[in-house]
């Protein structure tokens, strides 16, 4: 319970000094004043506003800014996926901790920010007379949600009282229409691949799977009777400084959105992927797909040395990522008149909003709009 505790300075005069304590137990002084009254007051306000969150550790908010972090907000974070916690650690290093990394936490303002963001937005020519900026507005948006996130967690450990992110001013960012794969590009660039991954891309077209639920991929996993693709587990490619284990890849017995969910395939893939099965001798628990010794197949290792000389070799003008086959296979769906929701359970989304962004994404979707709007405009 709050109180006020008398004490001598050394120049021989009395100060009340007001005593109050934390939710967690601990005693804190709130200052000195020159009555027994004032010093109780202040004390009972300090304990009430401790209590209800809206009060500061004056010890804490001396923190400097990486000390926050490595002692309070990074150990609160395991509980996020290791791909994230992989993220976090990346832009941490690079962009805020060189930044704030030696400022207290109290004396990172909205204004410390703001110049932060401002500074990496600003557009600088270089020495071949080509300006732009150091991060785009979509990454800087990005990473100003970690250090949001930062300080957001900080004010729950009474680090600090208002969040210096709340209010930034933010640089605006155009998202660019996205060109969905068409069926004459996909087969044009088909005809590249090196026939040892061919079925790994078509099973990423048919079924719209992630790189890292494909490359998790059984025997088991796929029912060759009823045409069916279980999607039950995903591979993680993580630094092993994040994991602190040997490998840089684990399995996770459940895909991004933490649900197993069933994709229904078609004869000519079931085909497929049983002669892939019968050349190979993949059986029950085996990675469909692997290295020579038995690993999951690195994604970084098939972009560069599969996918990209493939991509260069279709002489396909578009820039495709092996992740918009995803893309293609919503569009080609919602293109052919699939169900929205069906297009959704496919795919893995928990929003049908995710799916919807995929509607109206081929080339010819706007003159199908026209050729439907003429057809009902003209009619007699």
């Amino acid at each position: 319970m709050a109180f006020a505790q008398q004490r001598i300075t050394t120049a021989g005069t009395s100060r009340w000094y007001a005593i109050y304590f934390t939710p967690d137990g601990r005693q804190r002084s709130g200052g000195g004043f020159s009555t027994k009254r004032d010093a109780e007051r202040a004390a009972i306000k300090l304990e009430q506003r401790a209590g209800a969150g809206t009060l500061a550790d004056a010890s804490r908010s001396r923190l400097t800014f990486a000390d926050y972090v490595e002692k309070y907000y990074w150990p609160a974070a395991q509980h996020l996926e290791p791909t994230t916690l992989a993220g976090y650690r990346s832009n941490l290093d690079r962009h805020f901790l060189p930044r704030f990394g030696r400022l207290p936490m109290n004396k990172i303002v909205a204004s410390t920010v703001q110049a932060w963001v401002n500074e990496v937005s600003a557009e600088e020519e270089d020495f071949e007379g080509n300006r732009a900026s150091q991060l785009s507005p979509r990454s800087v948006r990005k990473y100003h949600v970690l250090l949001h996130s930062i300080f957001e967690r900080a004010i729950i450990d009474q680090v600090i009282l208002i969040n210096p992110c709340a209010h930034t001013l933010l640089p605006k960012f155009v998202k660019q229409p996205k060109k969905a794969v068409t069926p004459e590009q996909f087969n044009t660039l088909l005809a590249e691949i090196p026939d040892r991954y061919r079925v790994m891309v078509l099973i990423a077209i048919e079924t719209g799977v992630r790189w890292g639920e494909l490359a998790a991929l059984r025997p088991v996993d796929v029912d060759l009777e009823t045409g069916e693709l279980h999607v039950r587990r995903v591979v993680l490619e993580v630094p092993k400084k994040i994991t602190g284990l040997d490998k840089v890849w684990s399995i996770r017995d459940y895909p991004k959105d933490n649900e197993h969910r069933s994709i229904r395939i078609g004869d000519e893939l079931c085909r497929e992927i049983r002669e892939l099965m019968m050349a190979t001798g993949k059986r029950g628990e085996d990675l469909l797909f692997s290295t020579s010794t038995g690993s999951p197949i690195s994604r970084n290792v098939f972009r560069t040395r599969v996918w990209l000389p493939a991509v260069e070799r279709s002489g396909l003008r578009q820039r495709i990522r092996f992740h918009d086959l995803r893309g293609a296979h919503a569009s080609w769906l919602l293109a052919g008149g699939a169900d929205l929701k069906a297009v959704m359970d496919r795919l893995g989304h928990r929003q049908i909003q995710t799916t919807q962004q995929y509607l109206g994404k081929l080339p010819d979707a706007d003159d199908r709009a026209l050729a439907a709007f003429e057809s009902i405009r003209n009619r007699k």
